[in-house]
């Protein structure tokens, strides 16, 4: 390594632990002020942990003072620009109610509703980042309906609304998987996918649902008593109607068909 090399390593060095030393007194000061004009510089430069850092614990100090509605809004915008989705949209949530006409209250709205929607989990596990998701961003729609970011904001809801629409679906399937182990879990099956057709009836799940109804039914009817096996396939063959007038040419067709065959040799016998 050269000498003018060492010598910008060591300046770079230097300037690094000069930063980190001032940074770390900046979290022991009670200069709130000279605190508040750092994070700023700080956000300013892409730092966002030491400005999250010097406002999170001293933000209720600023409140009724001419940085209160900034400092509130920084700190939530450098929560979420490390990806702390919770956190952002719980101090976003906190601005726009604190200052519904403020500079930043649509923004506050909407990274609320994307910050949530960011910590949606896969549709298996619990999905209650996504409720609340949904809830904000509906609400942006209402408050800010002819905002530029209103078709970005209707596609997300809509791309949420499948998340939920395809647990549902993993839930129909658990149960039809469960057959008739501790009780009917066909019925059960039948009845969780009817509730999501009509909570999510523009989803592209709609043709799965609908299937799932028909094997539901169908396995139901199969394992009835002798009694009830005439009226249970009579279901069968309906549900069957159902599912073809509305897919007929649909991916479950030919399984459809084959079930159709069954029941209608019960029915008519």
């Amino acid at each position: 390594m050269s000498k003018i090399a060492k010598i910008l390593s060591l300046l770079a060095i230097c300037i690094v632990v000069t930063s980190c030393n001032e940074y770390n007194k900046l979290l022991k000061s009670t200069d709130y002020e000279l605190r508040y004009e750092y994070a700023k510089t700080y956000f300013e430069q892409g730092k966002y942990a030491r400005t999250y850092n010097l406002l999170k614990d001293v933000i209720t100090l600023y409140k009724g003072t001419d940085k209160a509605e900034e400092s509130l809004y920084l700190l939530a915008q450098s929560a979420y620009m490390q990806k702390d989705y919770q956190s952002s949209g719980a101090y976003f949530e906190a601005y726009y109610r604190n200052y519904p006409r403020g500079e930043y209250a649509e923004l506050a709205r909407y990274y609320t509703g994307i910050g949530y929607s960011k910590a949606s989990p896969e549709p298996k596990l619990d999905q209650t980042d996504t409720y609340k998701a949904i809830d904000e961003l509906k609400n942006f729609l209402d408050y800010y309906p002819q905002s530029d970011k209103a078709e970005e904001i209707r596609n997300l809801i809509f791309e949420l609304q499948e998340k939920l629409a395809e647990k549902e679906l993993l839930t129909v399937k658990l149960y039809y998987n469960l057959g008739d182990y501790r009780g009917n879990n066909y019925q059960a099956a039948i009845i969780t996918a009817n509730n999501a057709i009509m909570d999510y009836p523009y989803t592209n799940y709609k043709e799965d649902f609908e299937m799932m109804i028909l094997r539901s039914r169908y396995q139901e009817a199969v394992k009835s008593v002798i009694e009830k096996k005439k009226e249970r396939f009579r279901g069968v063959i309906d549900e069957y109607y159902n599912y073809v007038n509305e897919f007929p040419e649909g991916k479950y067709k030919k399984e459809a068909d084959k079930i159709l065959k069954v029941a209608q040799k019960y029915v008519n016998d």
